[in-house]
């Protein structure tokens, strides 16, 4: 497994990190404990977290719980140094916080944090959204930023910045990131950990996949110029693109199969609609044309990106996670690439 350094900073994680959100949940802990035995044993050592875990969903009384399987298996297997964990700290929810962060809370999340995960350091703190809010989440299709107010923004992340400044010099933690990001907000968090003398930014988390390609133009370039690795969450677009929701299915134990049974919708955040449906066949289809697993295809392509990228892949199941490392070290032609971008530009976003 190649290494890979999360944007400026000294922390090497491996190439692929292993998500965890539904462990507490959808997984139990024996099989959360067998996934990140097998992710290790493959060589990804980078196990992705975030306070408010497990989702789908979300519950105000598992809230912690998937960092408590991490800490779990931590206190019994031992090598802490073996591994990097990166979590997140939730930004304004009716499960967690209404108000989010700012810099008083993060000193207790992050004391919080370290606790559930019996370790005295995090390798990478995220703020999981924005407190002004955000376009993540299928929210592009109405964002609209004018209630934000610029410099309060500007105050409360100079704030949050001297809070983990203080963090990383005690040793709590070793790099900071963003996730469900924008280009002017990631540009600000740096040219303000610059001003006051906070940590810059290394990582940041947005949705990416073959369906959902956002961050493709404003961010890309960002990140490329600015030095910032992205971690690339849901590249199977919520398991879309794995082809199991397909002529309408949900089968027992899938994220929609799930959200349904807690009174949710089952449209996996919005992601499934008529037209998604319709290009995750042409995905498909242009796997079997090339020869490939439709699966390892689109891991394969976050992985080629002209900017770095780090994909997030996530398992309910063992077997699960056992079909995605046989095809971790697929590196995709040229030509390939030139076919998917040419699908893409035929079929652009769907949702």
């Amino acid at each position: 497994m190649q290494r890979v350094t999360l944007g400026t900073s000294e922390v090497t994680v491996s190439a692929v990190s292993l998500g965890t959100m539904t462990f507490g949940n959808q997984t139990g802990m024996a099989d959360a404990h067998g996934q990140m035995d097998m992710a290790v044993g493959a060589g990804i050592t980078f196990l992705d977290t975030a306070e408010m875990y497990p989702v789908n969903p979300v519950l105000r009384e598992t809230v912690g719980r998937t960092e408590e399987f991490i800490g779990a298996w931590l206190a019994e297997r031992g090598g802490r140094d073996k591994v990097e964990i990166a979590t997140k700290v939730a930004g304004p929810s009716d499960k967690v916080r209404h108000d989010g962060y700012d810099g008083r809370i993060i000193h207790q999340t992050i004391d919080a944090s370290l606790k559930r995960l019996h370790t005295d350091y995090i390798d990478l703190y995220q703020l999981h959204w924005p407190v002004r809010g955000s376009y993540a989440f299928r929210q592009n299709w109405h964002y609209d930023p004018r209630k934000q107010d610029r410099q309060k923004t500007l105050d409360h992340m100079a704030d949050v910045l001297e809070a983990l400044a203080d963090a990383v010099k005690a040793g709590k933690v070793r790099a900071f990131g963003l996730s469900n990001e924008s280009a002017w907000g990631t540009t600000r968090w740096i040219d303000t950990a610059s001003r006051v003398g906070g940590p810059r930014v290394a990582a940041i988390q947005n949705e990416y996949s073959l369906m959902c390609r956002l961050y493709d133009t404003d961010m890309a370039e960002v990140a490329v110029n600015e030095g910032v690795t992205l971690l690339a969450y849901s590249p199977l677009a919520a398991g879309l693109l794995t082809g199991k929701y397909r002529e309408g299915d949900e089968p027992d134990g899938s994220r929609a199969f799930v959200d349904k049974a807690h009174g949710g919708t089952g449209d996996l955040g919005g992601r499934r609609t008529r037209r998604a449906v319709e290009i995750v066949g042409a995905y498909h289809a242009l796997a079997r044309e090339l020869g490939l697993d439709p699966i390892h295809m689109a891991i394969a392509f976050t992985r080629q990106r002209p900017f770095a990228c780090v994909p997030i892949i996530g398992a309910t199941s063992r077997s699960q996670l056992d079909h995605l490392l046989k095809g971790i070290d697929l590196v995709l032609t040229d030509e390939a690439l030139k076919r998917i971008d040419r699908l893409h530009h035929e079929n652009p976003m769907p949702y």
